[in-house]
C-alpha cells in the first residue's frame, strides 16, 4: 500500500515505476498488494521515492542485509486512513476499468452480431447487472455484510486490531 500510496503521490504509472526502479512490472504489482519485496527491490524504491528503505522492509532485514554506512532520507509510513482511502481508490479504478471493458464488449458484439440476436440481451443484461452491483458497493452505497472479512479475518490472525 504504502507503494501505491507513494507512486500516485508522485503520478507515476506502475509501468514508469517499473522503469525508474529498474524491477518489472509484476514486481510492482506484487509489492502494491503486499508481498514483501526482496532487499535489492526495496533499496530501488528508497532510492527513487527519497525515503527510507525500512519504509519497505524491517529494521532487522536491513541490519542483516544492507550497508548501513548508505542511509537514506526520511522513512514514510502509510496511515490507516490513507490506506482505506487507497482502498477505496482502487475499487473504483477496477469498477471503471470493468465499465469501459463492459462498453467496448457490448458495442463489439452488438456491431458483429445485430441488435436481433436475444441472447446478448440476455447475456449483457447480466453482466450489466452485476456490474451495476459492483459499482454500487465500489461507491459504497451498498455494504455488504462480507466486505469487511478481510480486515477481521486479518484482525484475528494478528489478535489485535490493524
Amino acid at each position: 500500500m504504502i507503494v501505491r500510496k507513494l507512486r500516485l503521490r508522485n503520478g507515476w504509472s506502475q509501468d514508469q515505476l517499473a522503469e525508474l526502479t529498474d524491477v518489472s512490472v509484476r514486481t510492482i504489482q506484487r509489492v502494491e498488494r503486499g508481498h514483501k519485496p526482496s532487499l535489492e527491490t526495496a533499496k530501488a524504491l528508497a532510492a527513487v521515492f527519497e525515503v527510507d528503505v525500512t519504509t519497505f522492509i524491517t529494521e532487522h532485514e536491513i541490519m542483516t542485509n544492507f550497508d548501513q554506512d548508505n542511509p537514506t532520507p526520511s522513512s514514510e509510513h502509510l496511515q490507516p486512513d490513507e490506506a482505506e482511502a487507497l482502498e477505496y481508490a482502487k475499487g473504483v479504478k477496477d469498477f471503471l476499468s470493468g465499465l469501459i471493458a463492459y462498453v467496448i464488449l457490448a458495442i463489439v458484439f452488438f456491431s458483429v452480431r445485430g441488435f436481433d440476436e436475444p441472447l446478448l440481451y440476455w447475456v449483457f443484461g447480466g453482466v450489466g447487472l452485476g456490474l451495476i452491483v459492483h459499482g454500487l458497493m465500489s461507491f459504497e452505497v451498498i455494504r455488504l455484510p462480507f466486505q469487511d472479512l478481510e480486515r477481521k479475518v486479518a484482525e484475528k490472525r494478528l489478535g489485535r486490531k490493524l
